[in-house]
């Protein structure tokens, strides 16, 4: 299960106040956080339901859905 901020695939769809905020705490924490680390994705807060499913994929799981999604969160289920 992959529980990550909600947002949408385009930029435009998240400039709304929760997106604003979303925004700011990747720039703050999660990209930093992800560069520090030397990760290979540095996806950020607002990385999309495609994004997301295209990494999954590339880490091997073949199925990739939807599991549920909340005003705040989108839930994914990965399976091998």
């Amino acid at each position: 299960m992959l529980v990550e901020p909600y947002a949408s695939d385009r930029v435009e769809e998240n400039m709304n106040p929760v997106g604003r905020i979303y925004y700011t705490g990747s720039t703050w924490l999660c990209c930093a956080h992800a560069i520090s680390e030397e990760g290979t994705h540095v996806l950020g807060a607002q990385a999309g339901e495609a994004r997301l499913t295209q990494v999954c994929r590339e880490a091997g799981f073949s199925q990739v859905r939807r599991a549920a999604q909340t005003p705040f969160n989108l839930i994914l289920e990965a399976r091998p």
